[in-house]
């Protein structure tokens, strides 16, 4: 509903062919739209209304842009249908769940679009491990954090584990950094008992490309006899023996200056 509401004195003030004089000390209202919408119109809202259609529905259904102010008065006294109320419980629960899917697929596109960001402002960082020296503090980590510590009573410089990123990366990495010989790989495939062995030591064989006569014998951990694998996609652990003392005792020389140094820097600050 559209109003003129004016509240000065003496005042004459003019709109379209109306002409509205204010008295000393009254506020005049002017409802532009009252003889806009003929009986039928107002009785054809107040059917649907009483058949239990919300306004928005009303409007739609004239296909008049009534403000729901204006329908709210016309319908004040219709008695609404028994069944309004769990319909507009429904209405509500059904805009609820659109909104919710909507608000899903945006977050979604958020989480794309920061993903791809993280991926761009990365790559330039993450091709540096093709330096040798930078390569080399990235698998003096990788093995302060994985690989089997050295002990003089001997033992093997070895890395295990089940996901096929760390070994690839770990012998990747000794690629770059040194003077990697292949005939000094050993692999062994350690899983359960109901798991396959052949088909566990062919994924390791394709994941490494270590060839099948690097391979050990795949040894299966006895406390999981009668214990059923619940991770369909679980491969087993794949132990990586690479036998160079020599390498070993440098990457961790190496951690342990880099680990020197940044607690010097912690202790100094």
């Amino acid at each position: 509903m559209h109003c003129i509401r004016i509240a000065e004195t003496g005042v004459r003030f003019s709109h379209g062919p109306q002409i509205l004089t204010l008295a000393h000390g009254k506020v005049l209202e002017y409802d532009q739209l009252m003889s806009r919408y003929p009986s039928e119109i107002i009785q054809k809202a107040r059917d649907l209304r009483e058949a239990g259609e919300t306004y928005g529905e009303i409007r739609q259904h004239l296909e008049l842009l009534i403000p729901k102010s204006t329908l709210s008065e016309w319908c004040k006294d219709v008695k609404l249908p028994t069944s309004y109320a769990r319909r507009i419980a429904d209405l509500n629960l059904n805009n609820l769940n659109k909104g919710r899917l909507i608000a899903h697929e945006i977050n979604k596109i958020k989480r794309e679009e920061f993903f791809k960001g993280l991926e761009l402002k990365n790559l330039p960082t993450s091709l540096k491990i093709k330096n040798s020296e930078t390569a080399k503090i990235a698998l003096a980590m990788l093995c302060l954090g994985e690989a089997r510590k050295y002990t003089p009573k001997g033992g093997t410089f070895s890395l295990g584990s089940s996901d096929p990123r760390i070994i690839i990366i770990f012998l990747e990495l000794l690629k770059i950094c040194f003077n990697f010989n292949l005939e000094k790989v050993r692999c062994t495939v350690q899983c359960r008992a109901d798991q396959d062995t052949k088909k566990l030591e062919a994924y390791w064989q394709n994941a490494t490309k270590v060839p099948k006569r690097l391979f050990y014998k795949a040894r299966i951990d006895p406390r999981t006899i009668g214990k059923p694998t619940k991770k369909k996609n679980y491969k087993g652990v794949l132990k990586i023996d690479y036998f160079d003392t020599k390498v070993h005792l440098e990457l961790e020389s190496l951690a342990q200056l880099i680990y020197n140094f940044l607690n010097k820097a912690t202790k100094g600050r």
